[in-house]
């Protein structure tokens, strides 16, 4: 019961992921990040990433994470930093009891579908960024935001998945 009570207070993000672009849309807030997938960083001595800059705020050394000839997801781990960042600037100051549930949405690159493997390294990402819950949109058109419902669109992944699956 107490988890359900902390769910209705989690927020629903919509990332809408192109090669040059990024767009995370928090459902509840209607706040959005539009701006350049980039990220600045300094490595330091124990292997971290310090965050220097991300989005339009980078400058020359800056590293597209969605920059892939083949696929739309190039570096995994940039990615995830990148959307943490996004996330926690969505997120503002404000106390916040759940994580979010994310819907990603890959928005070009898709020709054919998503593998599996593209799937888990999309889920995963969103989950290793903070998300509490993935589910992975697959269609061309953009969704309303008025109109999201994340149990739905986790239901359609699902039912797609079972569909494709060989048995």
């Amino acid at each position: 019961m107490f988890s359900h009570f902390i769910n209705k207070f989690g927020t629903t993000l919509y990332v809408q992921i192109w090669e040059n672009r990024i767009r995370v849309v928090d459902i509840d807030s209607n706040n959005v990040f539009d701006e350049q997938p980039l990220l600045q960083f300094n490595s330091l001595k124990n292997g971290k990433m310090d965050v220097v800059a991300f989005g339009n705020q980078t400058y020359a050394d800056a590293v597209n994470p969605f920059s892939h000839p083949r696929a739309l997801l190039a570096d995994f781990f940039i990615a995830e930093l990148l959307l943490k960042q996004i996330m926690q600037k969505l997120s503002g100051k404000k106390f916040t009891i759940s994580a979010p549930v994310v819907i990603v949405h890959p928005m070009e690159k898709t020709e054919g579908g998503l593998t599996m493997i593209e799937i888990r390294a999309l889920r995963e990402m969103a989950l290793g960024a903070g998300a509490r819950d993935v589910a992975i949109y697959q269609g061309k058109n953009t969704l309303a935001v008025s109109e999201i419902v994340f149990k739905d669109i986790a239901q359609q992944e699902i039912m797609a998945a079972a569909a494709s699956s060989p048995m």
